[in-house]
Parts: C-alpha cells; sequence; structure tokens
C-alpha cells in the first residue's frame, strides 16, 4: 500500500503543461514543451543524487523507516507545490521532493523479501515503475494512472470549472492546482498512517560472531555462497549488465509520458489531438485500470510462462510498434480517434510494465539481501539521471516538433515519436547477449 504514495507521479504530469502556461513564463506557445521538460526533470534530479544515501540507509537501519519518512516527504512537498504561484518555486519543490523521498529504492527490495520465491514476480510488479514523472512504478503506477489523472483532470482549477462551489476569492481560485495536490496528499497521509502494521524484513542480529562460527562449521562452497564478505556490487556483471536496459526503458518511460500529454493537448495544426486535460485524463487513467487488470490477473501467466528476459524482449518490440501508430492518428476523429488512442494507451502501459519488471526482476535476483538497498539505490540513481534528461529532452524535441511541422522529411510529430521507438531499441538491444550477462545457478540470491 505504500506505493500507492507515488500517485502525484501522474498528476503531475497531467498538471505541468497547464501550470507552465498560468506560469507565464514560456514567450510563445511553442516553448512551453522546453520549460515544462526543466519542471518535469527537477524531481528525478533531486532523486539522483539522492537515492544510493537512502539505498544505503536501508540496508543499514531496515526499510520500514525510509519509506514513512519518504511518504511523509510526498505529504508535505506535494502540498508544498499544489500552493506554487511561481515557476522558481514548482521547481524547488518538486527538486527538494525527490531528494528526500528515498521510496524506490527500499520499497523494490521490500517486495522481494516479504513475499516468497514463487511470487516475487507479482510483488515487484506490484511497486515498479516510477514514474512517472515520479515514479515508474507497476500497479502502484496503475494506480496512479487512475487516480492521479482523474485528480489532475478533474479537480485542478475547480473555481473555473464549479464556480458554484468554489469561489475565485477561495484558497482554490487563488491557488488553481491545490485541491487536486491536496487530495493525494491527503491519500499519502492515509497511507502513511497504514504503515504502523507495515513489518521491517531487515533484521539486524545481536552476536555476528555465532554467526561466523556457524559458517566455518559448513562445507567450503556453502561457507563461500553463505559468508558475510559481500561481493562488490561493481564487481556483479549480472547486476550491472541489467543496468542499461533498464536506465534506456525509464528514459523512454518518461518521455512517452511527457510527450504524450504535450502532444494530446497541442493543437491539431502542429500534428496534435486538441484534447482538453479532462480528455487526457480519461486516457490515462483508462489506461491505468486496465494495467491494474493485467497485473493482478494475467502478468503472473507471463513470467511464468515466458521468464522475465523473453517477456522484456517481447514487451519492448511491442512497444516499438504501438508507438509507430500515434503519429497517424491525426487523420482520425470522433469515436474512431478515442477508440485507436484508448487501445494503443492501454497496450502500451501494459508492455512497459511487462518489460520493466522483468529487467528489476533480473537486478533484485542477482544481489544479496543485504545489498538490495544499496543495489536498488544506485540503480535508482542511474535511472533518475536518465529520467531526469528525459522531460528536458522531450520537451525541446516536441517544441522543435512543432516548429517543424511542415518538413518534407519527417515531419515533426512523426520525428517526435520516430525517436522514441529509437530509445526502446536500444533498450530492448542490452537485453541480448553479450550485454546482457544472466547468473549461474550458483549465483542467483533470492
Amino acid at each position: 500500500m505504500a506505493t500507492r504514495s507515488m500517485a502525484p507521479s501522474k498528476l503531475s504530469i497531467q498538471c505541468i503543461d497547464a501550470r507552465v502556461r498560468d506560469f507565464h513564463v514560456a514567450k510563445t506557445e511553442e516553448d512551453i514543451g522546453s520549460y515544462a521538460g526543466f519542471l518535469a526533470s527537477s524531481y528525478m534530479i533531486g532523486r539522483a543524487f539522492s537515492a544510493i544515501f537512502w539505498g544505503i540507509v536501508a540496508d543499514r537501519i531496515g526499510r520500514k523507516p525510509v519509506i514513512v519518512f519518504s511518504i511523509l516527504s510526498v505529504v508535505i512537498f506535494n502540498t508544498l507545490f499544489g500552493l506554487s504561484t511561481e515557476y522558481w518555486m514548482a521547481i524547488a519543490t518538486r527538486l527538494v521532493l525527490g531528494s528526500l523521498n528515498g521510496l524506490l529504492a527500499p520499497i523494490k527490495a521490500y517486495a522481494i523479501e516479504v513475499c516468497q520465491a514463487e511470487h516475487h514476480a507479482l510483488g515487484l510488479s506490484v511497486v515498479i515503475s516510477q514514474n512517472n514523472l515520479f515514479a515508474h512504478v507497476n500497479t502502484a503506477w496503475g494506480f496512479g494512472l487512475v487516480i492521479g489523472p482523474a485528480l489532475g483532470g478533474y479537480l485542478a482549477q475547480p473555481a473555473e470549472k464549479y464556480p458554484q462551489t468554489f469561489s475565485k476569492e477561495s484558497v482554490f481560485g487563488r491557488f488553481p492546482y491545490f485541491l487536486p495536490c491536496v487530495a493525494v496528499s491527503l491519500l499519502a497521509a492515509i497511507v502513511l498512517i497504514s504503515c504502523i502494521w507495515m513489518p521491517e524484513t531487515i533484521h539486524k542480529h545481536k552476536s555476528p560472531e555465532k554467526d561466523i562460527e556457524k559458517v566455518k562449521a559448513l562445507p567450503s562452497e556453502q561457507a563461500y555462497l553463505d559468508s558475510p564478505r559481500k561481493k562488490s556490487l561493481l564487481q556483479n556483471w549480472p547486476w550491472m549488465s541489467t543496468m542499461v536496459s533498464y536506465c534506456f526503458f525509464g528514459l523512454h518511460d518518461t518521455a512517452y509520458s511527457e510527450i504524450l500529454s504535450l502532444w494530446a493537448v497541442s493543437d491539431r495544426k502542429y500534428g496534435g489531438l486538441s484534447f482538453s486535460s479532462e480528455d487526457i485524463g480519461g486516457v490515462l487513467a483508462v489506461a491505468g485500470a486496465s494495467l491494474l487488470v493485467y497485473q493482478l490477473i494475467i502478468y503472473h501467466w507471463v513470467h511464468k510462462f515466458l521468464g522475465p528476459v523473453i517477456s522484456s524482449r517481447v514487451a519492448s518490440a511491442l512497444s516499438i510498434l504501438i508507438v509507430s501508430t500515434y503519429p497517424f492518428m491525426t487523420y482520425l476523429s470522433g469515436a474512431k480517434l478515442s477508440f485507436a488512442l484508448y487501445s494503443a494507451a492501454m497496450m502500451r502501459s501494459v508492455v512497459a510494465i511487462t518489460a520493466s519488471t522483468g529487467i528489476s526482476l533480473l537486478q533484485n535476483h542477482a544481489v544479496r539481501q543485504d545489498q538490495r538497498g544499496t543495489a536498488n539505490g544506485i540503480s535508482t540513481t542511474a535511472m533518475s539521471f536518465f529520467k531526469a534528461i528525459a522531460p528536458i529532452g522531450a520537451g525541446y524535441l516536441f517544441s522543435w516538433a512543432q516548429k517543424h511541422q511542415d518538413s518534407t522529411f519527417f515531419p515533426g510529430d512523426q520525428m517526435v515519436f520516430l525517436v522514441l521507438n529509437l530509445v526502446q531499441l536500444l533498450g530492448l538491444m542490452f537485453t541480448f547477449e553479450p550485454f546482457l550477462v544472466l547468473p549461474t545457478v550458483g549465483e542467483e540470491c533470492s
């Protein structure tokens, strides 16, 4: 349940372009994407510089304290984000939230440790994915996709949408994006209270000398495997090799989320769909609902029959095919457009989570329990740098595309989705040998 506090991710994506427009920092309509990219990246920049620290802390003192502190930071700084009246203040609140929210690394380790081996895939799929631009996290991501867009689309700017209930002089009129942020913060507060009953999975022994004596009594091979001496993570090639695909998948997913919202609400003359915030919120909510169904009912069987590697490869290839259809949707309208976009968004959510979960399973099975917090912290840092670059790059790419929509060689909107697919193709390439190194049976850590 702790992962539900990641719902602000999709809420923020939903509102960023509208907030940048209201900040009046962009000189032209085409420049909004660039400013939105910097605002979206600020969270990931903060997380990139702190994820390793929170991972180490989670290994030293336990998963639960870090999870509780991280959710508390969501309650406080997500509320402050809703009160931002200047562009710099919005960036600052997201930057600080990214630095203090160390949830992703320990919660991924926690999901592996709290579940039995046969349920590792389902457990990890419940927490991956932030997402986000706050998080890219699977069933939590699905929950965020349902709740976040609904809140962002229907609760933002309440004084304009519901003038009979909210006056322009009220706090919700003066801060048009405060209501959805408060709603998500209240949800996070409920999750924070529920953490009281969360068990801790890291248990420190009072007498490490007894453990060493037990190890000495074991056969040499088993003593080596169970020894308290830890192989350096930087020498753990199976774990290191998964990082590249993990980072490219994170880069692609974040850029996709940023571009989808910008593209859908942009004018048709720029190759967009002229959607309202409610329209795109509905698309994301339905995609999230379908993701919940897939993860809770279907994903277990996909993992059982295909395994993490094959499922990641198949999902990545399908993602490329699905994203290739987006620029052609501008030729549709009405029910045909709705059917095409909703179907593509649902399928894209499913394959993205399948690929991310497979890689994360490989990562967590390649390290020992007492290294999982640190390992996930390092991978989160690396992925966060890529995710920090993604919104900035996506924003600039989208702004460039709008200015080159009439280009004879790859019109702007087609170039945007082509670049997205090239990034996904790189991630797919690194799931094959010799780039991906799988652990041997003796090296796998449960």
